[in-house]
């Protein structure tokens, strides 16, 4: 059922004086759900195994996505043109950390239901998940992207562990080394999803 027609019906009954039909329609057609907000921070090596499983594509756009720590060792060599904000402030970051960084989303919403577990988690673009929140698929009319060919592209998850390798240096920065070694640790994921070997 539309659920403008419940609405339109309670109106109906609050205009005739039954205010009690009114109230049994909403709590019978569109009752009241409070939404109460689960937050959950991920580790580097959890979202490097939900980005790798998911192929860097935004599962509900379906656009390709990049391993967080390349778009910042991008802004680390190139700090004027590719400029990086720690809170995501739009006036002062790149627009990529945005449009390009992946996060794990819950397909069904923690506040709707949903399990915290990897079968509801989802690789989705920072933008996407903020335009998502708790709304459910259906609410938006949007489906769910196939996953992405890990051998069509990595999200430059390659170009960063070789990039790190080539420039040690980069490890003094406590961001670059956590997920370097969550990538690391990833490695027997990669493989699954490719024939490559060694992929550093």
């Amino acid at each position: 059922m539309d659920k403008s027609d419940a609405i339109k019906k309670a109106c109906s009954f609050i205009s005739k004086g039954r205010l009690d039909l009114a109230s049994h329609v909403i709590d019978e057609e569109y009752p009241f759900v409070p939404l109460i907000k689960g937050k959950r921070s991920y580790t580097p090596r959890e979202m490097t195994k939900v980005f790798i499983r998911d192929g860097f594509i935004d599962r509900y756009r379906g656009t390709k996505l990049i391993y967080p720590p390349a778009l910042r060792l991008l802004s680390i060599y190139l700090p004027k043109k590719f400029p990086y904000h720690k809170n995501g402030k739009m006036s002062e970051g790149h627009i990529a950390f945005w449009e390009l960084f992946p996060t794990i989303d819950h397909i069904v919403p923690v506040a709707r239901g949903g399990k915290d577990e990897e079968s509801n988690w989802v690789c989705c673009s920072m933008l996407t998940n903020s335009i998502k929140s708790n709304w459910t698929l259906e609410q938006l009319q949007w489906d769910l992207k196939p996953k992405g060919d890990f051998h069509e592209w990595n999200g430059l998850i390659h170009w960063f562990i070789q990039q790190v390798n080539e420039d040690e240096k980069q490890l003094e920065n406590s961001y670059i080394k956590k997920w370097h070694k969550a990538a690391l640790d990833c490695a027997g994921d990669i493989r699954r999803f490719t024939d490559i070997g060694v992929f550093y």
